[in-house]
């Protein structure tokens, strides 16, 4: 059986809309921020950063305490959070030799949490 793909576009009789489109043009995200945010949606592409953000909304914890509650080893967690930190999605804070992690800001947070409701939404 063949299947008909059907595909996004307008029919021929389309004008477009009342929008601006010079107001949305102007408006656009310039190149630099639109990759910038790519990284940031590739980096949460990865199941196991997903995780380590989600464990982090929850608490700030050490690099012991996420390979307990992840199941890894440490060089595999160190290893991601090194990547997160680059990405300024999360900081660090050391005591004596003990270095805790947590979220960056609040706005990683309200990201993670606005991605988990789409998600469970109907």
């Amino acid at each position: 059986m063949v299947e008909k793909i059907m595909q996004d576009a307008c029919d021929d009789t389309c004008d477009g809309t009342e929008a601006d489109l010079s107001l949305v043009k102007d408006n656009m995200v310039d190149d630099t921020a639109a990759s910038d945010m790519a990284d940031l949606f590739k980096t949460l592409g990865d199941p196991t950063r997903v995780k380590i953000i989600h464990a982090l909304t929850l608490s700030e914890l050490c690099v012991h305490d996420l390979t307990q509650v992840l199941g890894m080893g440490q060089s595999a967690v160190s290893h991601q959070l090194r990547f997160l930190r680059n990405l300024r999605i999360v900081k660090r804070r050391k005591v004596g030799k003990t270095v805790f992690y947590s979220l960056d800001d609040s706005h990683v947070e309200q990201m993670f949490i606005q991605t988990l409701q789409h998600l469970k939404h109907d």
